[in-house]
């Protein structure tokens, strides 16, 4: 049995410190990279691609709506055209960075409010899909949600996510984070909610409804307050119960 680990990382921007990116690096096994337009200066991702080159670990991109201001979280209604080209404008420029240091760019996972709104908005799954379809690139999103049905709509590759450190409502998707608990720093609830997603392909919602979650890789985010301590956790409780942590295309 085997599943990856995935961080979002390189979100730092100029003076706008997130995360600890140096420590979180040899815990996991793919990293999704910020692209500039919720966090990811240009001195940072450049450092980030060289960190994740050290440690072997797979990179993708992680892009965002443009609100650097609100790192991302906050939704907004762009054109299928204005999108696209927010889309195309970061993969690129992180794919180009990603080329100058020999490091291969192998996924996109959005982030945020992109994220969250393209799992259950199948038009804009669509959209984001068939952006990520022109770089030949794996689709990492929600398992089980609007994005899975969009990749296999345009017929691209995708990856299904689940989350460690994040409460799910009974529809599946996650609880927001305004809501308490959304974020979930426990040790014991993060190994247990990973352990049930990896062994036995379910998760418990916020409301103690069981839901189906079948998955290739599991996020801990990476500006979550003690994300070191919950990785270093993971990773002793999967070494107990004989799971490998390996990147998704390996």
């Amino acid at each position: 049995m085997k599943i990856d680990l995935n961080c979002d990382v390189g979100e730092t921007y100029f003076d706008r410190l997130v995360g600890k990116d140096a420590q979180l690096m040899p815990l996991i096994s793919s990293c999704n990279i910020a692209c500039g337009f919720h966090g990811g200066d240009p001195k940072t991702i450049e450092n980030t691609l060289l960190l994740a080159a050290k440690h072997q670990v797979q990179v993708g991109a992680h892009p965002s709506f443009p609100d650097l201001e609100n790192f991302g979280r906050t939704y907004m209604r762009l054109s299928s055209e204005e999108l696209k080209a927010c889309l195309r404008y970061q993969i690129a420029a992180l794919q180009g960075m990603a080329k100058l240091q020999g490091v291969p760019l192998a996924h996109v996972k959005p982030h945020g409010a992109l994220y969250n709104a393209a799992a259950v908005d199948f038009d804009l799954a669509v959209q984001v899909a068939e952006v990520i379809q022109e770089f030949d690139l794996l689709f990492v999103g929600m398992a089980q949600s609007e994005m899975e049905k969009a990749a296999q709509h345009v017929q691209l590759p995708f990856v299904r996510e689940a989350f460690a450190d994040r409460s799910y409502t009974n529809q599946g998707t996650l609880l927001p984070r305004d809501q308490p608990n959304a974020v979930l720093t426990d040790l014991s609830l993060v190994v247990e909610q990973s352990l049930n997603i990896v062994q036995m392909g379910r998760a418990v919602s916020s409301n103690n409804g069981e839901i189906p979650i079948v998955a290739d890789t599991l996020c801990v985010h990476g500006d979550t307050k003690n994300a070191l301590e919950l990785l270093m956790a993971l990773r002793a409780a999967f070494e107990n119960h004989g799971i490998r942590v390996k990147a998704f295309s390996q």
